[in-house]
Order: C-alpha cells, then structure tokens, then sequence
C-alpha cells in the first residue's frame, strides 16, 4: 500500500554554542511543536541552533506516526519525488531545509563546489561528512545581520588605507598594491581589469589569513581600542555607508566579546555587511565566502554538511582550502539579494506553476511569494495568508515539497487526507500531489520548500 503523500514530520535540533537560548530560539520553539514533548523539553541554558527538515543523515526526520525516517519512506516509493528526481538524486530528497536562531556569529566560512566536495569527501570524510556542493538562500524571519561576499574594491582599498591594524597584517606592500590597482582599474569592466582586481584581492586577503597568531593577536588588541576610542569616526567610516561609523566599531567590539582575538575581526573588512528584515533574502553560491552574525531565518541549500571554516569558530579550520577555493568575486550586497516574485501569476518554462488564492485571500491581500535561484535544486515559497477563512492551493508539481508553518495556525489537505497545522508543524508533500492550506488565523505563514528538474512538465494546470 502506497502511502498517502501528506506525511507529518518530526523534526531534530542541533545544539551549537552559537545558537539562541532556550525559548528565545525559533529552531527550540519549531522543534517542540514538532517533536513529541516526552521526547523534547527546551533546556532554558541551552543553545539551540538549527531545526533540520529533511533527508540527510546527519539529523534525518521522521514520519511523526510511524517512526521511519523520510529517507526510508521516499527510497521505498520513489513516487515520493518523481522517477526523475529519484533517479537524479539517488533516491534521497534534493535540499535540505532549515530553521536557523543565531545568538553568537557563526564561522567565517565557504561551502566547496561539487567537484572539490567529492575531493575534500575523499581525503577527509571526518571534517567533510559527504561529497556534495552547497549552494544556500537565507529568508530572514526576524531582523538579521550577517557578512556576504567581497566588498566592492573601492571599500576594502579605504579601510587598508584607514584601518592601521589592518594594513599591518596584510603588509605595506600588498596593501599599497591591491590600493593602486583599483584606483588604476577603476570604471574600467575588462576582463584583464577584473583579472588583475580578483588577483590583488586573494593576494591580500591570503596575506592577512596566513598571519602569525602572535601578529594577528597584537593587532586586534589595537583594532579594539581604536574603534572604542574613536567612535563614529572609527576607520572614517563616513565614506563607506554600510556599516558605517559606531556601527561598524559596535560590531568590532561585539564579535571582540564573543571570540577574543581572531582573524575574522578583520576579515569584516574584505566582506559586505548584510542587515535584513523578515522576508528579505540572500543567495550564496558554492565558493562565497559568509558568516551568519544574528538573527532568525529559513535556511535552504543543497543536500549537504560541508563547510570550510578558518574564523569565528572553535571547530576544524581549514584556511588553505577556503583561501584557494574562493572566487573573488567582489560585488555591492545588493547584488546578493534575492527579488521574490508573486506565486499566484508564476509561469516559467521550468513549471506552470503556482498557487490560487480563495476570494477571501484575496479580499485580505493575502500572498504567495518564490524565491527561486539559478539551481535546480530547490526554490522557496513564503506564503501568508491573511484572514480566517483565506485558502491557498498548490498545484501539482512533479516533484517533492516540504511545508513548515512559522505563524498561526489552519488545516493543510491533500486530497481526503486533511490536518492540523500551526506554529512549528512540518509536512512532506509528495510529488504531483495538489496541496490546500487554510487559515483559521488572521496571520497565517508557511514556508515551503520544493525541486523541480528545468526539464520535468508539470502536472498542474
């Protein structure tokens, strides 16, 4: 008998010392609602970090009726996913979704391409647990800062020519290099001028990451007392808007607090400082360098655990790797955001796909929302419905989905199958399975989570 594609999910939370505390943490929160409450209880002191929705080993979930684990529901009806996508995907679901609660900075960090991920797998499956990539988007579900790619030159050239600290450890030379270069190549968009910009960029960020320890840790001790002394005029600041000014010196002496003298005290500045608000998102490629600082948000990425980490972190650092895996790419943070686009009018060649609001929907201006990146691997939708009574159908696609509710609360359906769903409930919807949320709340919000193959047809209308 082939079970019904509707499959409520338990869910496990991981315990890191960066995670939020106790009831303040929206992975705890999700967790509980997910897990039955003789299984869990939220440990006031203690970090949770991040809710895991999915198949991969690491933290699988779990049929919340029966006990087995999604990996082993899809692997025994590949339906579940599609034939395509079970092929594609060996039978396990193409993303892993997350909620992540971020009370202390996460590492400074990249995750490896495909093919450097079946390398580092290889040489070293202790610290890179599998050999797949790790392109991810972050929707942020309260206000959110974190650190996203390399700044645009113009900005790293002013804090080496203002930050003292900083030029030291980087050097004389190489600083005054990577300066000259970009003001010699500035307005010029020519492959050689983009050559020579991303070559002085990893020659210095390289010199600043292969610091001696002693050197990195006399500097930092200066790096703080500058930016507590000087405030607002801390790295003359006021030529580079964001961070700018006591921002920028706060965020110093926070992540000072938080890991003492490390190297991603200066790393902050080659990288963008990225501030969201609920809703907003960012994507990183596989190879971007970032680091997650504070906040809540919906994580999703490619079914994989690896990360390259060499700061903010007590954990295996792996510095030549990340330095050498880099892209350099340099880019405005806006360049890394992420446009969501109405669900309801959403035609693609991928899809026809979409969702259909009830009147009362959209009498209350109710919305369905894709965040869709350039993988075939997952997108993202935000749906919040508005009004009691307001009702969104998903129409089938040929592939699987995943759906947690992150406010109020209302009944989901598939067919004659219909159940509760609120705050922290998770579901698995299987492939070419017509899906029904219903609002019982005057804000209702889900997430959900799904892949279609750019050459799979859909089964909607």
């Amino acid at each position: 008998m082939l079970p019904v594609p509707l499959i409520q999910l338990q869910c496990g939370v991981n315990s890191y010392e960066w995670g939020k505390k106790g009831n303040s943490s929206r992975a705890a929160q999700f967790a509980a609602a997910s897990l039955d409450q003789n299984d869990f209880k939220i440990e006031d002191e203690k970090p949770y970090a991040e809710l895991w929705m999915g198949t991969h080993p690491s933290n699988p979930s779990k049929d919340k009726h029966t006990g087995r684990t999604l990996l082993e529901l899809v692997q025994d009806n590949q339906a579940l996913l599609s034939p395509a996508i079970a092929e594609r995907y060996e039978n396990k679901l193409p993303f892993l979704f997350k909620v992540l609660s971020i009370q202390k900075a996460l590492s400074i960090q990249a995750h490896p391409n495909k093919k450097l991920a079946e390398k580092l797998h290889a040489r070293d499956p202790k610290n890179y647990p599998d050999d797949n990539h790790k392109p991810e988007m972050a929707i942020a579900i309260s206000d959110f800062e974190g650190l996203c790619g390399f700044r645009p030159l113009k900005e790293i050239a002013h804090f080496l020519d203002n930050v003292s600290s900083l030029r030291q450890l980087v050097g004389e030379e190489k600083a005054k290099q990577f300066i000259e270069t970009v003001n010699k190549n500035e307005g010029i968009e020519s492959e050689e001028a983009t050559a020579e910009n991303k070559k002085v960029l990893q020659s210095a960020f390289e010199a600043l990451m292969s610091s001696s320890e002693q050197d990195m840790t006399a500097a930092a001790e200066k790096l703080v007392e500058s930016a507590k002394s000087a405030g607002d005029d801390f790295a003359g600041t006021a030529a580079v808007p964001t961070p700018g000014g006591a921002r920028l010196s706060e965020l110093v002496g926070r992540l000072y607090g938080q890991f003492g003298a490390d190297y991603g005290l200066f790393v902050l500045f080659f990288l963008n400082f990225v501030e969201m608000k609920a809703g907003e998102a960012i994507y990183l490629r596989a190879d971007d360098i970032h680091a997650y600082i504070s906040g809540d948000i919906i994580e999703c990425m490619a079914s994989s655990d690896n990360v390259v980490r060499a700061g903010f972190t007590p954990k295996f650092k792996d510095v030549d790797t990340l330095v050498n895996m880099l892209t350099y790419d340099y880019a405005p943070i806006e360049n890394q955001k992420m446009e969501a686009t109405d669900y309801t009018q959403h035609v693609e060649n991928k899809r026809e796909a979409g969702a259909t609001l009830n009147q009362a929907a959209i009498d209350s201006q109710s919305e369905s929302m894709e965040y869709n990146p350039p993988i075939e691997e997952f997108s993202v939708v935000r749906s919040l419905l508005k009004s009691q009574g307001s009702k969104l159908t998903f129409n089938p696609i040929d592939g699987p989905s995943i759906i947690i509710c992150t406010r109020g609360q209302g009944k989901i359906s598939v067919g004659p199958k219909v159940q509760e769903i609120k705050t922290g409930h998770v579901f698995f919807v299987g492939a070419t399975a017509e899906c029904v949320l219903e609002s019982e709340d005057s804000e209702f919000e889900t997430f959900k989570a799904f892949c279609v193959l750019d050459d799979a047809q859909t089964n909607g209308n």
